[in-house]
């Protein structure tokens, strides 16, 4: 362990700088709203990563993400504070973040790293803004902001005896702070009292359950868990029963506004309903929050983003949510010529799909945005966790680990389960004893080979492997003395070789290797003959050079060739040392490695699990980069998929937080030097960035160098890419003027010569 922290921080040093001018896009979803702010002209909306704001007099939406340097955790709550210009976010974890009016970010970790509570009790709830001060509600008590300064001044636990206890919302009447409680009811305290901090200077108020309060038209308004809500004169009286649990209960001044999961309430400040909203037409909404601006009432939805519509006509709703996917969690993504896919339903790491999940599918191009084909059209498909594009036609197969095999060709699409694929087709796992009434289809791995045969995984059954030959037809393979029980056998993505080699990971049986042209010929690669370090493999990727890379829970190994394969019955792996200095250590030692790609340079992009994602050269001995949450824009550590457009060289990654994606230099190298292209051209005072050089073939030589013939960056290219960040060799920036490339193909046969022009 320790050496293996020696390394990292040794590379982290050199990572860093080196990212600060790569392009990261972000491609995120803004249906799951989790909390809605208003002020005079701004709607303010937050998803469990996000910001956006729409200002009522423009046509723009501004977006805060982790693109532009704005990284919650897990959004809980947001505030606007009109005085001070200020968007704050509090999160799950505690964490807060203050967006000023200039855009930058304030990161806010105090309550993380000070108040003495267990982590999962630092849970911001609301906010509260009054005299310069804001207070939170949090899972332990209140904590006090400053907003001018933005440093916090004081927390209050204000249980009977001092201790934590859950504070949902606070308001203040009077001078005196009001703070609803999980379990003690309403407590209270006078704000002109200098030792707040003192739990004895708190008494309760009310001793009733309650889940909300406001000031509203100089009266405490409050929302009780008996599903109805309360003003307090001299006791409370009802003013609303709201028919269901309240979720949120916020004032715009003017209004009042009670949200449940299906009731938007909207009164008046002498209490009469002048607005009900219960369903949004073509919409299955749930509602998470609401908001009154402008006479228009704004709605957060859980899963379909914000509506607005007037409050003296609600009947016509406008979504005025950025165009984003589905939603944040994203298992697969696949990018086509065209279209940009993304799959949502999932398993675990050892494959349990339950609950299962009922989501559409999204699609992206660039003439249409996103756009999301619902699971009513897709035969109501269950947890469809995997996709394949056919490379040879307009056609993608999803796999649903519940319900078969989707097969979409244009806009019509067919389910393919056990009753339309006959005898060698799909099958339903089997039940002990039998229940033919229920159906269970685990489909997995869809991957096309170079004969345009479609190969799946069917999980649970004896004849596990499947194909769906270019003819139509169905096969099926057994593995019955293949694997210790394949009534419980799982797969993982398969990765298929030139050789037609079918490598599939097995939980808890290592790597199986298949190939029907060698007479069924199978070897399984395990713990105990093949040195994997664990039985547990979660994905493969055949490299330019016919290696196998496999990522298991506990660490990588490397199959030196596949055409091993071919010759021998036994396959052993090996692990990659890497040395630094006189230090030895075995890469991703004992690491859970989720998902391997190769890009077109032959260097690895690997995910590890709450790791982030590093890139290392074609042989594993140096790491290019790591990005993780803190040193770039993902959004999470977790990384489900990665993908890579082999044209334009874009490396995208899903993520449990959102999908994101890094334009480099991983583009699959030409076959001729024809379509030479460099970007941008001119280079500009403004631009920050490196310079691309594209459309190279594999190992051409470029050399850049000024209008007199002196050279200033020379290199050997690694797929159809290459970077020059504008210096000569590293030293200094070259000054203004006209610089010559010359390429070569490594045979010499080849060559062009390009121009950049670079302003200072």
């Amino acid at each position: 362990m320790k050496l293996r922290l020696f390394l990292f921080f040794i590379l982290i040093s050199q990572i860093i700088s080196a990212q600060n001018n790569l392009l990261w896009k972000g491609y995120f979803s803004y249906n799951e709203i989790v909390d809605l702010e208003a002020s005079s002209e701004i709607i303010f909306a937050a998803t469990e990563n996000c910001i956006f704001s729409k200002n009522t007099t423009q046509q723009d939406v501004t977006i805060l993400n982790s693109i532009n340097g704005f990284k919650p955790t897990t959004i809980t709550a947001i505030h606007y504070s009109d005085e001070f210009n200020k968007k704050i976010a509090g999160n799950k974890d505690g964490l807060l973040l203050i967006v000023n009016e200039d855009g930058t970010v304030i990161t806010k970790v105090d309550i993380i790293d000070e108040v003495p509570v267990a982590p999962n009790k630092k849970k911001i709830n609301d906010f509260y803004e009054y005299e310069g001060k804001l207070y939170i509600a949090t899972d332990y008590g209140i904590s006090v902001l400053d907003l001018a300064s933005t440093e916090f001044i004081s927390t209050y636990f204000i249980g009977t005896s001092g201790e934590e206890v859950e504070v949902l919302q606070t308001t203040v009447l009077n001078n005196e702070i009001y703070a609803v409680t999980r379990t003690l009811g309403i407590r209270k305290a006078n704000l002109s009292n200098p030792f707040l901090y003192d739990f004895n200077q708190w008494q309760t108020f009310d001793m009733g359950y309650w889940s909300g309060i406001v000031t509203f038209n100089n009266q405490l308004v409050a929302m009780n868990t008996d599903n109805n809500t309360y003003r307090y004169t001299t006791s409370f009286q009802p003013v609303l029963s709201q028919n269901q649990f309240g979720k949120k209960i916020k004032t715009s001044g003017n209004e009042l506004i009670v949200t449940t999961s299906n009731h938007v309430y909207v009164l008046d400040n002498q209490f009469n309903q002048i607005a009900h909203i219960t369903t949004i037409p073509d919409f299955d909404v749930l509602f998470s929050a609401a908001t009154v601006m402008n006479n228009n009432i704004y709605i957060g939805t859980e899963k379909n983003g914000v509506f607005v519509t007037s409050l003296n006509n609600p009947f016509v709703f406008e979504n005025i949510s950025p165009n984003g996917p589905y939603r944040n969690y994203i298992f697969r993504v696949k990018k086509g010529r065209d279209l940009l896919w993304t799959v949502y339903g999932d398993y675990t790491r050892s494959y349990n799909p339950y609950p299962l999940d009922e989501l559409p599918i999204s699609k992206f191009s660039k003439n249409s945005g996103w756009e999301d084909i619902p699971y009513e059209d897709l035969s109501e498909a269950k947890s469809i966790c995997d996709l394949v594009i056919n490379p040879n036609n307009n056609q993608v197969y999803f796999s649903s680990y519940f319900s078969g095999l989707l097969k979409m060709e244009g806009t019509d699409i067919t389910l393919l389960n056990n009753t339309n694929t006959g005898n060698n087709g799909l099958e339903s796992l089997i039940l002990s004893p039998p229940n033919p009434s229920y159906v269970d289809i685990r489909i997995n791995s869809p991957t096309f080979d170079k004969n345009n045969n479609l190969w799946v995984t069917n999980a649970f059954v004896e004849k596990a492997i499947k194909v769906l030959r270019a003819n139509g037809q169905w096969q099926s393979y057994s593995l019955n003395g293949i694997i210790a029980d394949y009534s419980i056998g799982r797969y993982g993505p398969m990765a298929i070789d030139k050789n037609s080699t079918k490598w599939i990971p097995a939980f808890n049986e290592g790597i199986i290797a298949f190939n029907e042209q060698l007479n069924n010929k199978f070897i399984v690669i395990n713990f105990d003959n093949g040195n994997l370090p664990t039985r547990v493999v979660n994905c493969v990727a055949v490299d330019t050079r016919n290696q196998l890379w496999i990522g298991t829970e506990k660490g990588l190994r490397i199959l030196s060739s596949v055409d091993r394969f071919l010759a021998e019955t036994e396959l052993s792996t090996d692990a990659i040392i890497i040395q630094e200095g006189d230090l030895a250590q075995e890469l991703f030692y004992q690491q859970s490695i989720l998902d391997i790609k190769v890009d077109g340079a032959n260097r690895k992009w690997v995910s590890i699990a709450d790791g982030g994602v590093f890139l290392v050269s074609s042989n594993g001995q140096k790491i290019i980069y790591r990005f993780t949450k803190n040193n770039s824009p993902l959004p999470s550590n977790n990384v489900n998929d990665i993908e890579i457009d082999e044209v334009t060289g874009e490396v995208f990654f899903a993520t449990d937080k959102g999908l994101v994606s890094f334009l480099g230099t991983s583009t699959k190298a030409s076959d001729d030097l024809t379509n030479v292209y460099v970007y941008p051209n001119p280079v500009r005072p403004d631009f920050v960035g490196t310079v691309k050089i594209a459309g190279l073939t594999d190992k051409a030589n470029v050399k850049i160098t000024d209008i007199e013939g002196n050279l200033v960056f020379e290199t050997t290219s690694e797929g159809g890419t290459i970077e020059w960040d504008t210096s000569a060799f590293n030293n200094y920036k070259v000054a203004s003027g006209v610089y010559m490339v010359f390429v070569a193909s490594q045979d010499g046969l080849d060559s062009t010569v390009k121009k950049i022009m670079v302003i200072r």
